[in-house]
């Protein structure tokens, strides 16, 4: 099998990656920030049992005719029931009347089983949770590839790559006007353990090569490892997309917004193992000689 070069154009794609994120910044300070959930912002939940077959997109449509704000439906499976939770994105008396009277004039046999406010105090709490959890996995990340590789600029040059592969996917998500909830935040820390797990692998052959050839330059190394190495990545990608693929078509809207974010998330990922990871490290080399 022929060799690909693909240190020799790791400019042409950094310089990519930094336009997709300089790209993904601009949306992001237009929109505000990230489209956040009612797990992050706080709002209004009511959960409604229905006596009688009724489908969740049949549901969605009656809320949306009736232009209700923005909101999110989830199926609560029962014996004999159909129960569904509805989040609505503000916190007023006036949502609980007026979801009421579209279900009133619609003639369904319903009963509200819980309403309740979220408030700002847990949004700001869960987001609070979230940022710690993101902080100390890169942290543990960074010090774990840093005794491994006897180098700190390994790990860090992986937590950029993984951090490359997150903030695309908020940016993707967000041109899309897909909620940030606590669903997505759990794909996100899915997509950051595939992301870096892929790059030590290929971090890991360079290690191993750098011993096994020693007269061969750093970039010549990790071409030929990342050339070793990409049957295995292409391979493990392809097998991910086809099963995240199957939760795309087949799920419910939940699992839609998971494997939408995966199968983003491991394209961007898979890329930036092959391009960008090691490109880093090498970069640091050639200016640290200098």
């Amino acid at each position: 099998m022929k060799e690909i070069n693909f240190i020799a154009k790791r400019r042409v794609f950094m310089s990519l990656s930094l336009i997709l994120i300089l790209i993904t910044l601009f949306i992001l300070i237009v929109n505000k920030g990230p489209n956040l959930g009612l797990d992050f912002t706080g709002g209004t939940i009511i959960q409604v049992k229905f006596n009688q077959p009724i489908e969740i997109s049949e549901l969605r449509h009656l809320l949306l005719e009736k232009k209700i704000p923005p909101f999110e439906i989830q199926n609560i499976i029962t014996a004999h029931h159909k129960e569904f939770l509805i989040k609505v994105k503000l916190t007023k008396e006036e949502i609980f009347q007026e979801i009421e009277e579209i279900l009133k004039t619609k003639n369904l046999n319903y009963e509200i089983i819980r309403r309740e406010f979220v408030g700002p105090t847990i949004g700001k709490y869960l987001t609070r949770k979230a940022f710690l959890a993101i902080l100390f996995s890169l942290a543990g990340i960074i010090i774990y590839v840093a005794i491994r590789f006897g180098s700190s600029i390994w790990g860090i040059a992986g937590v950029i790559a993984l951090v490359h592969d997150v903030f695309l996917t908020i940016g993707f998500l967000t041109v899309l006007g897909r909620e940030i909830n606590l669903t997505i935040i759990a794909a996100l820390l899915t997509l950051a353990g595939y992301s870096i797990n892929d790059t030590i692998v290929i971090f890991d052959r360079i290690r191993e090569n750098i011993k096994l050839l020693r007269k061969e330059s750093l970039e010549k190394i990790m071409n030929i490892s990342i050339n070793q190495t990409l049957t295995r990545t292409l391979l493990t990608s392809g097998t991910t997309l086809m099963a995240v693929v199957s939760l795309f078509v087949l799920g419910n809207r939940i699992i839609k917004d998971f494997a939408l974010t995966l199968l983003f998330g491991v394209i961007v990922g898979t890329y930036s193992s092959i391009f960008i990871a090691s490109s880093l490290v090498l970069e640091y080399n050639i200016l640290k000689q200098k």
